[in-house]
């Protein structure tokens, strides 16, 4: 330990065994050390960081008060995870945060034992900690659960459903609803710790069931009378009747920043061993000590690498727009001349650009919530009487109203544009954020139109394309990032269903490609032409209905059709490999090969080098053309024969 180190208390905390003997006031010195670092580390390698700061405290006072990773501590996202990361073995490689071969940005099952659950998406925690805490039963143990589950993500049904089920359960499972959505007020303070303090205690749990006992004794009326005014006397207090209502024992709320607060109430939760659920409410505040506690805001929610002084984020200079961007704007202009179209999002008002159209029709733009079912079954409704709803939900986060876009949309029909945002390979984020899937599950749907933007311009095309569509389902994908650079139109004009474009006309090998591999195509034909092949290169637009004439010719006219997509197996190559077998147009002829990300979960890098890896580059394009041909060497040493 270096005698000027920032972190002199933090530098002798390797596991959170290394804490358990430290007073509050060193504990506090603990959570300022480890404010700071989180604050460098992210500065460094970019990632979330509000959300983290905001629970700085509360990682303290858990990895004190519990005993992980025997205790089991589950972080519902795990947005909030970096300091959880710091206390648990992993300081020293804190800065690979998202890079290749470093840390992910979320909890991770195989990264370390002290993350018991991996998640990147929102509201799984209290389920995934009621399995455990019934499995600890089964098997006989006596560890505790802890469930960490910020207040937005309890605006998804999931948590609902979860606790319910725990509140008619005999066991013992620990919520911590850490919200950060309400301002510390007096009632989060002296008074509010005080009732918590005694609320989580032993002898008023004794008191209760004394009294609860008497009640009995007493007429029925009386009884419940007595029960009624016990729980809407805590409610009034504390804000806890809608948790004591589903079964949980509710303490809070605490200021989720006061160590002094913080640390009895969970050693009495703890120590407590009723068979019965906890909720402990804490209240924080997200980015709390950065920048005068400008933090909290979105704009510090994730962020790149940026200035730990000036909170100057680095971002690299484009000369072309975000996708999500041109989204939003083609939005606002087709709505201007048309008032029935309405726009939903689940809780991702600027990630997805509708903050944009929010701006410009504040009427008719509807956050749902972290609640992705409801929001697709409500952009159904709107349909239903004669709106034009777009839903525009990343793929990954479409996954968990899968149910919805089938039952609700697909089979009646509704006219429902799904915008998807996060198509193919994402980098930082992951596995968990990749949007690999959407063209296989929709495209297995009867009646869905699905479209793929190649570049900007065909995005803005794609949008007035789905206002159009007003008789049956539509989704167009896009990915994140910069576009190409293209020109732009003025106005969408919408495209003819099922036909897609040919951009460069060649002989010998066609590359039919679906999204976002376009340019990749494009640079493989040229490398194509230094080993003697003609390339041509279509843009499909459409998965499905398949514009099956451009297949068709592609299939005759030349002796090598690959296609090209950012998805799995499952998807546009499949919808276009049936039709050729059907058409019995692969019985001889061509020789096709599609090219798809590969069967992995890849991990979090750069999106160039992820793509690297999957083979969808101009150099893998060229290389799957080569062997088809039977001239793998020259695939191997990028040399003609």
């Amino acid at each position: 330990m270096s005698e000027n180190s920032k972190t002199p208390l933090l530098d002798t905390v390797r596991i959170p065994a290394d804490m358990v003997d430290f007073t509050p006031e060193q504990l506090k010195q603990l959570a300022d050390e480890l404010r700071q670092e989180t604050i460098d580390a992210v500065s460094i390698t970019g990632g979330h960081l509000g959300a983290g700061l905001g629970v700085v405290e509360l990682t303290v006072a858990l990895h004190h008060i519990f005993e992980a990773p025997r205790d089991r501590l589950i972080w519902d996202v795990s947005h909030q995870c970096y300091p959880h990361k710091i206390l648990t073995d992993r300081r020293d490689r804190i800065r690979t945060l998202r890079q290749g071969g470093g840390l992910s940005g979320f909890t991770r099952r195989a990264e370390s034992e002290y993350d018991p659950f991996g998640a990147a998406h929102s509201s799984t925690s209290i389920s995934a900690g009621l399995g455990m805490a019934v499995a600890r039963d089964l098997a006989g143990g006596d560890n505790n659960v802890v469930a960490v589950i910020g207040d937005g993500s309890m605006s998804a049904g999931m948590a609902y459903e979860a606790m319910n089920n725990a509140g008619s359960m005999d066991s013992r499972l620990v919520v911590v609803l850490n919200d950060n959505d309400m301002s510390i007020a007096p009632a989060v303070g002296a008074m509010s710790a005080y009732l918590s303090r005694l609320i989580s205690s032993k002898s008023y749990r004794s008191l209760r069931r004394v009294a609860k006992d008497m009640a009995h004794r007493f007429p029925k009326s009386f009884e419940e009378a007595a029960r009624r005014a016990e729980e809407y006397a805590r409610g009034f207090v504390t804000g806890g009747t809608l948790f004591e209502e589903m079964g949980f024992y509710y303490i809070g709320p605490i200021d989720g920043h006061n160590i002094d607060h913080l640390l009895p109430v969970l050693k009495n939760v703890r120590d407590s061993k009723q068979d019965a659920p906890v909720l402990v409410h804490v209240v924080t505040q997200k980015g709390r000590g950065f920048e005068s506690d400008k933090g909290g805001n979105e704009k510090y929610h994730a962020v790149s690498k940026f200035d730990v002084v000036t909170g100057a984020q680095v971002k690299a200079k484009s000369n072309a727009p975000s996708y999500t961007k041109v989204f939003g704007e083609s939005l606002v202009k087709e709505a201007e001349d048309d008032e029935k179209i309405v726009a939903v999002t689940a809780a991702m008002p600027s990630g997805t650009g509708l903050d944009i159209f929010g701006n410009a029709f504040p009427d008719r733009c509807f956050d749902v919530g972290i609640a992705e079912q409801h929001g697709v079954t409500f952009a159904a409704g709107l349909a239903s009487e004669g709106f034009k709803p777009f839903a525009a939900i990343y793929s990954t986060f479409l996954q968990r109203g899968y149910d919805q876009v089938v039952h609700d949309v697909a089979i009646q029909q509704l006219p429902v544009r799904f915008a998807i945002d996060r198509a193919g390979l994402v980098g930082a984020d992951g596995a968990t954020h990749h949007g690999a899937f959407d063209i296989a599950y929709l495209g297995c749907l009867p009646g869905f139109v699905l479209m793929a933007a190649a570049d900007e311009a065909e995005l803005v095309n794609m949008v007035a394309t789905a206002a159009a569509i007003d008789d049956r389902p539509s989704a167009f994908r896009y990915p994140r990032g910069e576009g190409v650079g293209v020109d732009m139109p003025v106005r969408g004009q919408a495209l003819e269903i099922g036909k897609g474009r040919v951009l460069r006309e060649g002989t010998s090998v066609a590359l039919l490609s679906y999204g976002g591999r376009l340019q990749e195509c494009l640079r493989a034909a040229e490398d194509l032409a230094s080993h003697g092949l003609s390339a041509t290169v279509a843009d499909a637009r459409f998965a499905k209905p398949l514009d099956t004439d451009l297949i068709h010719r592609l299939a005759r006219e030349h002796e090598v059709l690959v296609t090209v997509e950012e998805g799995s197996i499952g998807g546009f190559a499949t919808q276009v490999m049936t039709d050729l077998a059907t058409s019995g147009l692969l019985d001889g002829g061509v020789k096709f090969r599609p090219m798809t990300l590969p069967d992995i979960f890849i991990d979090h890098e750069k999106p160039e080098v992820q793509y690297e890896q999957a083979g969808l580059t101009a150099a893998g394009i060229v290389a799957t053309v080569l062997c088809a041909l039977g001239r793998e060497e020259e695939a191997t040493t990028g040399v003609r024969a």
